[in-house]
């Protein structure tokens, strides 16, 4: 997986994200074992068209089923089909959200969110802790991650 490569894709189409889930955590927290790289994009049409560009760039695929799955470059206004995609590339997995539960808006979430490098110095922003356990408390409570949740209230100063 090459997350560098990915945020720096995603920056240098323009692509207005905040960086979520479990890639959001290792960087900022802990080592955890993730397997994709979580962005929450900002749900305007130009920004959408950029996000498609940078998913081209990283020669991702997608298909709402096994039978469309193909190149996202063969494809037009994907990612206007559905709130959530989890696409493939040669990079990374990543998973693309036009909406993120427990999260009203995203404009407020950008205001609020950290802003990091990863170790080779590529610059992200990423979901705030608070942000973080409110997407945790709004899952079901059979898929909420209690030690994730635990160790951002110990980072916030909660316990």
């Amino acid at each position: 997986m090459n997350v560098d490569l990915v945020l720096e894709t995603l920056g240098r189409n323009q692509v207005d994200f905040l960086l979520i889930g479990g890639m959001n955590f290792l960087l900022r927290h802990e080592p955890v074992l993730t397997f994709d790289i979580d962005v929450w994009v900002n749900d305007t049409q130009i920004n959408l068209d950029r996000c498609e560009l940078a998913m081209i760039d990283l020669d991702a695929s997608w298909g709402a089923t096994e039978e469309t799955w193909r190149p996202v470059k063969e494809q037009t206004g994907w990612t206007r089909r559905q709130s959530v995609f989890c696409l493939v590339s040669p990079h990374a997995s990543v998973d693309v959200f036009r909406t993120v539960a427990g999260l009203a808006s995203w404009a407020e979430c950008k205001a609020r969110a950290y802003k990091g490098k990863t170790k080779s110095g590529v610059e992200f922003f990423g979901l705030s802790d608070a942000d973080m356990v409110a997407c945790q408390l709004a899952l079901p409570s059979g898929t909420r991650k209690y030690s994730r949740i635990e160790a951002l209230r110990k980072a916030m100063g909660e316990i």
